[in-house]
């Protein structure tokens, strides 16, 4: 249960806005012979292949490798459920706390500014990046492994809290290195010319990059679908068990958890066979057009915020967190600047325009873990049950993603991103309504049938195909519009940009739940002894003062850049 529509007249037809009133009535006519004609067998098989065929036929055997590795990131789900429930059951850390944490977690991501512009600079070692991403991701599920199984071990050695925290910064970290390698990997991925020599056309090219995109996102549902039906079936009646069984079921999750790595190394190995053989054809430059040059103002600013970053991460601090994202969003809005020098005024424009609008859509709090932990100690919602609702979410969403892909090819960042947040406002109700009983109510009604796990499947459902679609346009507008030799470089710090809206996120949520206290029952894992109680008494108001962020916040931003010069079509 999660978050995230215009003028009708211009939505359905924006050109019929800038037309004349003579040429009104042919516009409007023409709509509504097409409105007529929509529900045409020749029409529905039109929509069937826009929407289905095209997506299969553009499919590419180059596209494969970066798809395994963006697979990869979704299977790091399969720890997800695991990770909620121990945090929730065995480690007395505070919401505050764990929202501060989130903050440092998000950090790697922001530290792909440099690490774009190395893969760039050593774009024939990007091997070992993989690897190195592989290696951290694996240490990570190895600590957890041994929080779960050997927890009185573990704790000789390190607080389990501390060793929690390392496991936690670890995993991020990998996964990061990995998909700025991934991302560099689609630009080269997608083909510039036919089978019969010609070089596509702009339209052409666009739907290759759209394509391309969409099916990364689809890959890392894809994963998500994977290891949400795996943990059903691994959680079916999981909360029967005694602490000893349930804790033994959680360290086999982490080892299986293991195969993740495996994935992302073997799609960068299959990634060198096929680049290789395309080279070995064609006798073409594989990677960038140019070599590139060293700009030691991204380099040096990208170095500087990772020392800082890591200087001020280790100190005591009281406000590190707020001096890190300062201080990390000036330097990105920097190296933007730097950035956007290499783009025409327009394109510069657009794509700050765009950067705005997706940057606050995604800087706009949550309520945290305690809506978790409400489900779970309040509404009984157990490992399997969330599990469905991961696998409803990811179903969904996956399905989203190829149903509205020709929404994200046609319509604007600005549409789009309007869609979701009224959305959001909508679906934030259910969880709103669940905090206050109105299952009570709907079970009376209906028999018993719409309770509360009815309604959070039903909310699910409908939120499902919306969260995934935002970054797409983005992504495929810098992989057509960057400089070739700079696509790296432009994803990673665009990327940093829009990725340092969630850090501002977990700022925002950390201050929501300083202000809104919310605890959960907790035990220790060694002795069982309770070392914390429940108290939901104010996670209505924290539900409440969320939704109404989420919806406000984002429409005024966008109303804003849309009447500045800045407005972004694409």
């Amino acid at each position: 249960m999660m978050t995230s529509f215009r003028n009708e007249c211009s939505l359905v037809c924006p050109k019929v806005v800038r037309t004349s009133k003579a040429r009104d009535a042919i516009a409007c006519q023409e709509i509504r012979m097409t409105l007529q004609n929509d529900h045409s067998p020749t029409d529905r098989r039109s929509w069937f292949r826009r929407v289905f065929l095209d997506l299969a036929q553009q499919m590419r055997w180059s596209f494969l490798p970066p798809l395994m590795v963006y697979f990869a990131a979704g299977v790091s789900g399969l720890t997800s459920v695991v990770g909620a429930f121990y945090l929730k059951d065995y480690l007395d850390l505070s919401a505050e706390f764990i929202a501060g944490l989130a903050f440092w977690a998000g950090l790697p991501w922001i530290l792909k500014v440099p690490l774009g512009h190395v893969v760039d600079l050593f774009w024939k070692w990007k091997a070992l990046l993989i690897l190195t991403g592989a290696g951290l991701i694996t240490l990570s599920l190895l600590i957890m492994f041994g929080l779960v199984s050997r927890p009185d071990e573990m704790r000789a050695i390190l607080p389990l809290a501390t060793w929690y925290v390392i496991a936690l910064l670890l995993a991020p970290s990998g996964y990061a290195i990995q998909d700025i390698v991934a991302d560099a990997m689609t630009v080269e991925a997608v083909p510039r010319i036919d089978d019969t020599g010609q070089i596509f056309s702009e339209t052409q090219s666009r739907a290759l990059h759209t394509t391309m995109q969409t099916l990364g996102r689809i890959a890392i549902i894809s994963g998500f679908v994977s290891v949400a039906a795996i943990n059903i079936w691994i959680f079916t009646d999981a909360d029967t068990l005694p602490r000893e069984a349930r804790l033994a079921l959680y360290a086999r999750v982490y080892l299986t958890a293991l195969a993740i790595p495996v994935i992302s190394v073997s799609g960068m190995l299959l990634h060198t066979v096929i680049q290789g053989r395309k080279a070995a054809r064609s006798r073409a430059q594989v990677g960038p057009d140019s070599e590139t040059e060293v700009n030691w103002q991204i380099l040096g600013g990208g170095m500087f915020f990772v020392v800082l970053s890591i200087g001020l991460g280790t100190s005591n601090l009281v406000y590190a967190q707020e001096i890190v994202f300062v201080a990390s969003l000036s330097v990105i809005l920097y190296l933007i600047r730097q950035l956007v020098k290499e783009l025409e005024p327009s394109a510069a424009h657009a794509l700050i325009g765009t950067a705005t609008i997706i940057f606050v859509f995604r800087a706009v709090p949550l309520p945290g873990p305690g809506l978790t932990w409400f489900e779970i100690d309040a509404l009984r919602f157990d490992e399997r049950f969330l599990s469905i609702l991961s696998l409803i979410t990811s179903l969904l969403a996956l399905v989203g993603l190829v149903v509205l892909r020709p929404l994200m090819a046609n319509r604007s960042i600005a549409y789009i991103v309007v869609l979701l947040t009224i959305a959001a406002g909508v679906l934030s109700l259910p969880n709103i309504g669940l905090y206050y009983g109105v299952q009570e109510w709907t079970a009376a009604q209906t028999g018993g049938i719409v309770d509360a796990r009815f309604i959070a499947v039903l909310d699910t459902a409908i939120e499902s195909p919306l969260g995934q679609i935002a970054m797409v346009p983005m992504l495929a507008w810098i992989a057509r519009n960057a400089p070739p030799d700079l696509k790296a470089t432009f994803f990673a710090v665009m990327a940093s940009f829009t990725n340092m809206a969630l850090s501002a996120s977990s700022l925002g949520t950390k201050y929501l739940n300083k202000v809104f206290l919310v605890t959960r029952t907790s035990v220790d894992p060694v002795s069982g002894e309770q070392i914390s109680a429940a108290n939901y008494s104010e996670l209505g108001q924290l539900l409440i003062v969320v939704g109404t962020i989420t919806v406000a916040v984002p429409l005024l931003v966008v109303f804003v850049v849309q009447t500045s010069r800045f407005r972004t079509s694409e």
